[in-house]
């Protein structure tokens, strides 16, 4: 049995330091932020209309598009990649909890037909029930989860699921999807904790190679091992946001300099910024993780046009080939 497997489920490995109870303070501050939001500075967010503008404008390119904390929209050779969905108010089953702060990008009405879905985890924040069960073209999408996800689609009537384990992959459409270790932990209730696998993704085409680290914190060993696996990304999607709960003994997310770490030891020629600025989940400020990740990426040897913050709804052409 592989070693990240258990009896009765999975869990990191190698083994990162995550202290997995949460005091009363943390819940506490949870339920009275969902009850308040931050200030939101105008230069956050795209108006919609313009987002729409902006993504049809580059419409013959690979491009990639921030809807929000780790859902991306990303066309490549012509196909539609989804990334963790989320578009709902709540990351939580009930209209309380962690609520965003920010509208989605490109609100589901306003998306092009998706080809391919790609999850890393099922934490509510990125797999959204209500937009899964809501797409009409279920049958087409081909949709890739880590070990035990599959039966959240196949029960919404998705046919074409593919489940990876660590280091698992498997092509669609010319475009290779690799299943990659990260350090997290699932759970969607009570009593199923870590019953499902967490993973990055790496997406490979002959247009570019790119890497999805979906959610996780850092590892002195896993990211160097995917970094003798790939020769390069052209560019790699990091956290760089939920830090702040290290105060409360968790740390399942990475801080913007571990994220320019990860960056730097998979080869990653360019970095951009996710899972930040969109929902309250950590107790760092939330406009501190893209100052502390520019800093970072500057100090670690990144140019300045190859560290990517994007606006909520920002399109820009993919690097590649």
């Amino acid at each position: 049995m592989p070693k990240h497997h258990t009896t009765e489920g999975f869990r990191n490995y190698p083994f990162v330091k995550d202290a997995r109870s949460l005091g009363f303070s943390f819940y506490l501050h949870r339920f009275i932020s969902a009850f308040s939001s931050p200030d939101v500075p105008e230069s956050h967010i795209l108006n919609e209309k313009r987002a729409i503008a902006l993504y049809k404008e580059y419409q013959d390119n690979n491009t990639i598009t921030w809807i929000g904390q780790s859902t991306l929209l990303i066309k490549l050779d012509g196909k539609v990649i989804l990334t963790d969905p989320f578009f709902s108010k709540y990351a939580s089953p009930f209209p309380i909890g962690p609520r965003r702060y920010v509208d989605p990008g490109l609100s589901p009405e306003n998306l092009p037909t998706i080809d391919i879905i790609l999850v890393s985890h099922n934490h509510y924040d990125h797999l959204d029930s209500d937009f899964i069960e809501s797409l009409d073209n279920k049958d087409d999408i081909h949709v890739f989860v880590p070990l035990k996800l599959k039966s959240f689609f196949t029960e919404k009537n998705y046919k074409n699921v593919h489940d990876l384990d660590w280091y698992e992959e498997e092509s669609i459409y010319n475009i290779q999807f690799t299943a990659l270790p990260t350090v997290h932990y699932s759970g969607r209730g009570i009593g199923d904790r870590n019953k499902s696998l967490w993973c990055s993704w790496a997406i490979s085409s002959p247009s570019g190679h790119y890497y999805f680290i979906g959610d996780s914190t850092y590892s002195p060993s896993i990211f160097k091992e995917i970094g003798k696996k790939f020769a390069s990304f052209d560019l790699a999607m990091v956290t760089i946001g939920t830090y702040g709960n290290r105060k409360y003994g968790v740390n399942n997310h990475a801080t913007p300099e571990e994220a320019v770490t990860i960056g730097k030891e998979i080869n990653a020629k360019a970095l951009m910024g996710i899972h930040w600025g969109t929902i309250d989940l950590s107790d760092e400020g939330p406009w501190e993780p893209p100052k502390r990740f520019e800093k970072a990426a500057k100090k670690s040897g990144y140019f300045p046009e190859d560290i990517w913050l994007f606006k909520i709804g920002e399109t820009r052409k993919l690097p590649g080939n």
